[in-house]
């Protein structure tokens, strides 16, 4: 009789011990599942954003190099224009390493101040550049522009290649027969050349000193020429 209460007893307590064994292997089941899931979801995203990289190319950039007398004067209408992601007063068209303001101003060598543009052609076209070049300069002078005389401050177009010769020739011409001047066109086409940076303060120089800016480029005569020939 008292073996039986016990056997009763173990058996229940059995049942009971191995009740909770089974919940919890079966929440561990649930969890491996659950993470299995959770990585496949994973793996998938990160291999279409791998995917989407490797088909998604970083947006193509290209340079113009323009020469207009005063790098100063030139530098805001570029900064202003749609598709234009940088500008870079410097040197460009001699052949001194490492030239500097001093040496450029001395009129001693070849170098021209110029401008290097850095731009997005999928916004702005480089004949759509040389619209806007056309218009702070006048292309009719050959010996400076304005009243920075020297070779330094002579106008040019610094082609990168064989295309963009080509669109600067024809938009050259196009300029001619408009009508706008009555001489002669003799804003020079150079093969490209070296462009080396100028010194920290005549980046911008517009923004760093704009009351010296303004009253130097009116007093040169390029805005009143701008007005006059372009109505602007």
């Amino acid at each position: 009789m008292t073996g039986a209460p016990v056997d009763g007893k173990q058996k229940t307590v059995q049942v009971i011990h191995n009740a909770p064994i089974k919940m919890v292997s079966k929440i561990d089941s649930m969890k491996r599942s659950f993470l299995f899931v959770i990585g496949c979801v994973a793996l998938a995203a990160a291999t279409a954003g791998q995917t989407h990289a490797q088909n998604s190319s970083p947006t193509a950039t290209k340079t113009a190099i323009f020469a207009g007398g005063c790098f100063w004067c030139i530098q805001p209408a570029f900064d202003k224009a749609n598709g234009v992601i940088k500008t870079v007063v410097g040197y460009s068209g001699g052949t001194e390493p490492n030239p500097t303001y001093q040496l450029v101003s001395s009129e001693k060598t070849d170098y021209r101040e110029s401008i290097e543009i850095t731009y997005d052609p999928a916004k702005i076209s480089y004949e759509q550049l040389l619209d806007i070049y056309w218009r702070q300069i006048d292309p009719t002078q050959a010996d400076g522009q304005f009243t920075d005389i020297g070779p330094s401050y002579r106008a040019a177009i610094f082609y990168g290649n064989a295309e963009e010769k080509k669109t600067a020739e024809a938009s050259k011409e196009n300029l001619a027969r408009s009508g706008k001047f009555k001489r002669p066109i003799v804003t020079a086409i150079l093969p490209p050349m070296k462009f080396y940076p100028a010194e920290a303060h005549h980046q911008k120089y517009y923004q760093q000193n704009p009351e010296h800016f303004e009253a130097f480029e009116h007093g040169s005569g390029r805005v009143s020429f701008k007005k006059k020939t372009w109505k602007e």
